[in-house]
Formats: structure tokens, sequence, C-alpha cells
């Protein structure tokens, strides 16, 4: 959303004014879009009348600290080969590790928005990646497998709150028209940290015959990083206020609620969305393909930590060309264009794994361009389609719970599941035909399923344009 430029009335028919702030109906002069807001009585500068400065450091901290979670997300996937071989376990236990974590991201995400709620923002982010950091250092002393899924489990409880907070605490800190900008920062910094961290971690396992314990120095390591940047957080980062995270759900994108979201299933797109997701199962791969890297394609840990570094340097490439690419099809085809690069995406990223995943190999100088190229792919579907169709087509004050339904809970849910399963399917066959028959399959499938959308999508966009005409007339 723009701001409103002072001194000029854009009111209309269908402005509404709450304890928040003004929130003014788009003019009929104006092209149709979302509704403006003209001021948040809560928030000093929200309208750009005042400079934001200092918050450079808070930047800084809390794309630290989403590194350090999303590092400490897949820690257990990277290291797993040197797990495996101290408890003697297979995959199957790997399929039930990497469930902790998602399970966790689903259920505990809503908590510790509501202790944020209760006793502050501040307070609950230096709880959860500092404070929290002591259960990932546990962690690296576990006597035997046991106790490391116990101590595993407590800690990733705390990695899944950062996200939430930090983007509910950042229109605080930032008037509206540098918060883009402010969350691509801390986005960019968060991935440049973490492409760094992997392989810098992984210098515990470097060599073809690791130390066995370099799993439990990496532990170790981790939960003193985790620690630090609950430190830098209560330095740096300053909560200008003591408002809720639900308020700020509700100022910046509306409040999640079941009712809506079961509402939101009668828009035919959402829940071709919703079916679609399914077979969408990307994240299964990246569950088991660092410990693949490994076992299959002969890399060492400190090798594969490099590769996976190679993938996220093209998926950071990957949204911005999703969604350059998806801007050029919708300015050929219309509407339609997002889905015939969905489409071309589908296919494109099915081949693209079947190429590292079937395609014998072995090497770590072979694997960086084939990993490079799998991260160029990955993300130009929902960067450049899904994301944006959902908007299109949704209200834009349910946008919160369309996403939230779609990719928290059935997504989150759904592969969750999968993940559990599936570790013990690879066990029993081999990782390469787990990839695919469960990845490169459905997402072929996917493409074919995506041909229904050409009849929904279209239509779809038509009528959320029409509500927005009459939210601006008034009359809706």
């Amino acid at each position: 959303m723009g701001n409103t430029p002072l001194g000029e009335d854009y009111t209309a028919p269908g402005s509404v004014t709450t304890e928040t702030g003004t929130i003014l109906a788009r003019p009929t002069n104006l092209d149709p879009g979302v509704a403006v807001v003209n001021s948040d009585r809560r928030r000093p500068g929200a309208t750009g009348t005042e400079e934001t400065t200092g918050n450079g450091k808070a930047m800084a901290a809390m794309g630290f600290s989403q590194a350090v979670d999303n590092s400490e997300g897949g820690l257990i996937n990277t290291f797993f080969p040197l797990i495996g071989a101290a408890f003697g376990i297979g995959e199957g236990m790997l399929g039930v590790m990497s469930s902790i974590s998602k399970f966790a991201r689903m259920l505990f995400g809503p908590f510790w928005a509501m202790m944020a709620d209760k006793y502050g923002r501040k307070r609950i982010l230096i709880l959860v990646t500092g404070i929290w950091g002591l259960w990932t250092v546990a962690s690296g002393f576990a006597p035997n497998f046991t106790w490391l899924l116990i101590l595993y489990s407590i800690s990733v409880v705390g990695t899944v709150a950062s996200e939430p907070i930090i983007n509910g605490l950042l229109p605080d800190l930032f008037k509206q028209s540098q918060r883009g900008k402010a969350y691509g920062t801390i986005r960019a910094i968060g991935t440049g940290t973490g492409i760094l961290m992997g392989p810098a971690i992984g210098l515990f396992a470097r060599g073809d015959n690791p130390d066995g314990d370099a799993w439990r120095y990496a532990m170790w390591t981790m939960g003193a990083i985790s620690i630090l940047s609950g430190v830098l957080i209560a330095a740096w980062v300053k909560d200008p206020r003591q408002n809720t995270a639900r308020e700020d759900m509700m100022s910046e994108a509306g409040k999640f609620k079941i009712s809506d979201g079961a509402r939101l299933f009668k828009i035919p797109t959402i829940s071709l969305m919703a079916g679609m997701i399914v077979l969408v199962t990307s994240l299964v791969l990246f569950a088991f393909y660092p410990n693949f890297l490994v076992v299959e394609r002969g890399l060492s840990v400190f090798e594969a930590t490099m590769a996976m570094s190679a993938f996220s340097i093209g998926a950071v490439f990957s949204s911005f060309l999703g969604g350059r690419l998806a801007d050029l099809f919708v300015k050929k085809f219309g509407e339609k264009g997002r889905i015939m690069l969905m489409q071309i995406y589908l296919v494109s990223f099915a081949a693209t794994v079947a190429l590292v995943t079937q395609v014998p190999y072995e090497g770590f100088l072979v694997s960086i361009p084939f990993n490079l190229l799998l991260g160029l792919v990955f993300s130009i579907g929902f960067s450049g389609c899904v994301l944006p169709m959902v908007s299109n087509v949704v209200p834009t004050q349910l946008n919160a719970t369309a996403f939230a339904m779609l990719s928290s809970l059935i997504q989150g849910g759904l592969t969750a599941l999968m993940v559990l399963g599936l570790g013990f399917v690879a066990e029993a066959f081999s990782s390469q035909s787990m990839f695919l028959w469960f990845v490169v399959t459905p997402y072929l499938l996917n493409a074919i399923y995506w041909t229904l959308f050409y009849k929904v999508y279209p239509r779809d966009v038509e009528r959320q344009r029409e509500r927005t005409e009459q939210v601006a007339a008034g009359a809706f």
C-alpha cells in the first residue's frame, strides 16, 4: 500500500475510521486497488511524516536471528550421516526428526504469538533466539538417540517463533514507505548469513573420515550462535510500543480466523490451490537431500553443506526471476499467463529434480552446477505465480488468512506427515526411488492439474476487481 500524500483529500464513500486509524476507500477516479491506509495512530511516522533512523542495527540483529533459526532447523538434515552412524539409525529416523520441526512450526507458531501478545515481543524474541539456544547446546550432549530426540524436539519449539514476531515488529520500526525495503533487507541478511553459516559449521565434518562427534560440535556451536543472536536483539532492537502481535496482524493484513478460512474455499481458485498443494512435495525433497548427497553421491558432510549453499544462491536469484518472468507472461497472455508459467515451472522443476537425483554422478565439483541449477528453478513458480494469484482473488483483509490456511495449515501439516512416513520408504528402498515417485511424479501430475485453473482463475480475478470497485463506491 502506498502512502496518501499529505494535504490531498482522497476520501470517498466507504471510508472507515477505527481505533487504529482511518482506512480510505479509493475514489472512482483512481485505478481500482486495495484500500489506502491514511494513518495509524499507534505508529509514529507510519505515513512517512517522521524519519526513521537508527534501525540498521535492529535489522542486522533480526536478520541474523532468522538465519540462525533457519540454519538450526536444517542442522539435523545436514549432519544426519554422522548422527546415524553414531546411534545406528537409518533414514526412517531422519524423517521423524525432520517432521518434528514442521509439526512445531504449525502448532507452536500461534502459541508464541500469544506469548508475544502477553509479555512483549522483544522479551519473547530474546527468549526464543537467545536463551532457547541452551536446548541446542544440550542436544549436543545427548548420550543416546532417545535423548537427542527429546532435546532436539524442545529446541525446535523455539526456532519457529522469530519470523512471525519479527514480521509484526517491523511495522513499528519503519514508516510505511520503508517497510518493503526493510522486509527485503532482513530477508537478504538472513539468506546471506545462512549461505555462509552452513559451510562454516560444516568445517567440523571436513574430510572423508570426519570426527564422529562433529555433529556434537555443530550443535554446541549453533547453540552458542543462537545465544549470541539473543544478545544482539537485547542490545540493538527496541520495541517502540507494547501493542500485541494480534494487533499487528489485524492492522497489516487482517486477523487469521478459521471461519474466514472456510469461507475462502468458496472461491474456486482457492479450492483448486488447496488441491494443488497436495502435489507440491519439494519440502520432502529437502528434508532428505543433504543426506542423499553424502550417501548416494559420495560427498563429504562438509561438501554437502557447500552444495546446499550453491542451491541457496540459486534460489535467491530464482525468486527475482519468477517475478520478472510472470510480469512478461501476464503482459503477453493476460491473467492466463501465470497459469502457463506455473505449468512450465512444474515440468521444469520435475525435470531438474530427475536430473540431480536420477542421473548417476559422483563428486563435489559436479554437484555444484547441478545444485545451483536446482536452486535457480526452485522458486520461480511460487514467487511469480502462486503468491500473486492468491492475492489477486482474495479480499485484501483476508490475505493473511489465505496464506496461513494454504501454507501453514494445509501444506505444513501434509509435509510433516509425508516426511514422517517417507523416511521409512527411503530406508526400505532408496532415496533415489523415493524422490522419483514422491517428488518428480507429483510435480508432473501437478502440471496437468493446473489446466483446471484456466477456467476459474481469470473469472475469480474479475470478481475480485468488481468487489474492490464496490468497496470504493461504498456499495460492498
